[in-house]
């Protein structure tokens, strides 16, 4: 990864832990089940996609449960990762996502919770020219 200019120096481990954990949901070693996502992700979550819909955590959960009866193979590259503190314990980190020639960008927003990450919240932007 190269050097992050944006994000405060301080907060560069915290940039580290989470860049591991995007794109959400895509890395097996956090989970695949549907226990596992509900634990990553605080009970009043919600994700707007790069369609510009919402979606609820029910929502979210059942199209995980349902992508994870056979695992997926994922094709994507993922850059640009910058993080700032929104207040203490909350974090609004960033990112570019290309899958399969289709660029987005995200944003989520996590929260250091009992020692643990929690997704509480996630959005896509789909990008028209780079």
């Amino acid at each position: 990864m190269e050097p992050d200019l944006v994000t405060d120096e301080r907060l560069h481990g915290v940039l580290d832990e989470l860049v591991r954990r995007e794109p959400l949901f895509h890395r097996p070693e956090f989970g695949t089940t549907r226990a596992d996502f509900e634990a990553m992700t605080v009970p009043d979550f919600w994700e707007t996609g790069a369609s510009g819909r919402r979606y609820s955590r029910a929502y979210v959960l059942d199209v995980l449960e349902e992508r994870y009866k056979e695992p997926p193979v994922e094709e994507w590259e993922t850059a640009d990762f910058h993080c700032r503190e929104l207040a203490a314990d909350l974090y609004l980190l960033t990112y570019t996502l290309d899958f399969k020639g289709r660029k987005t960008r995200w944003a989520t927003i996590w929260q250091h919770y009992t020692g643990d990450w929690k997704i509480v919240y996630h959005q896509g932007t789909v990008v028209q020219d780079s």
